[in-house]
């Protein structure tokens, strides 16, 4: 079983690695069975999906029945005006067949011309809260990609409370001082406040038009288990950072086998060979 931590404020102690419900977005009730059996196995007790993750909401819906207590249940809302995140909302809950989800977050919220109309009057913001005050929700997030994500929560807290955020982490990612004095900034900022942390991309190798299409994920991944052992436990050596795992089935295992070894971080000699190994190269331009 792995290490739980509590989930910034929300007072939930999570699996330090969270499900990342992307890789069950093509898959069928044989794989969701299966993946399911593991995720219990293991002691994940945290699953995050998407409105527009393909199946997944569906697949996730069918473990709800005898199985909602057992989850921290999170979504997210791609749609930027009121109108469409609350019709985005009403389909996940149905898809979930759940009353209600513990945390809604908007989606990739990093481009400026974006955020300013889903933080508006009638923008997404307005339905989350809306939502929350249903009881549709307990908790509000907002999740990002790029080099520019850690810049933009931070803006994002300025403007609303929210209860997490979402942003890339790896190895590579923090060679770019920029990045990680970004992603600093806003760990230290969350920690001040009581925001949970999410982190994904923790087992890139690099850019997909390296390789793409081999795999269900936006990144070429590292498959050989000794790699993901040294990715994982780093983005784990980070405190009170948690990871979702990526997004396709087949390194689901490693990853939580990973995770359930973890003691400490691996020293920079050992990341140094790692990532020399591993060929690893920056995920974004």
């Amino acid at each position: 079983m792995m290490d739980r931590e509590l989930f910034g404020n929300t007072g939930h102690a999570s699996s330090r690695v969270i499900f990342g419900g992307v890789a069950l977005s093509k898959s069928d009730k044989a794989d969701s069975d299966r993946t399911l059996e593991l995720l219990l196995q293991q002691g994940v007790n945290h699953i995050d999906t998407a409105a527009d993750y393909g199946r997944a909401e569906e697949n996730i819906g069918r473990w709800m029945g005898r199985h909602r207590k057992d989850f921290f249940l999170a979504t997210k809302i791609s749609g930027r005006t009121a109108a469409e995140a609350k019709d985005s909302i009403q389909r996940s809950l149905e898809r979930l067949r759940v009353d209600s989800v513990d945390l809604l977050q908007l989606h990739n919220l990093v481009d400026p011309v974006e955020w300013r109309r889903a933080t508006s009057a009638d923008g997404a913001l307005e339905a989350a809260i809306e939502a929350r005050e249903k009881g549709w929700t307990k908790y509000l997030g907002v999740t990002g990609h790029g080099m520019t994500a850690p810049m933009m929560h931070l803006r994002s807290l300025d403007r609303f409370p929210f209860d997490t955020v979402l942003l890339p982490c790896n190895y590579m990612l923090f060679q770019d001082e920029s990045y990680r004095h970004a992603f600093d900034a806003l760990v230290t900022e969350c920690r001040r406040r009581g925001v949970a942390v999410q982190t994904i991309k923790s087992i890139a190798q690099g850019r997909w038009d390296r390789r793409p299409g081999e795999y269900n994920t936006w990144y070429v991944p590292l498959t050989d288990p000794a790699d993901i052992d040294c990715a994982v436990q780093w983005v784990l050596g980070q405190s009170s950072i948690f990871l979702i795992s990526a997004g396709d089935l087949r390194l689901l295992p490693n990853v939580l086998d990973a995770a359930e070894r973890f003691v400490a971080a691996p020293d920079d000699a050992v990341m140094k060979q790692f990532a020399t190994r591993a060929e690893l190269t920056p995920l974004f331009p």
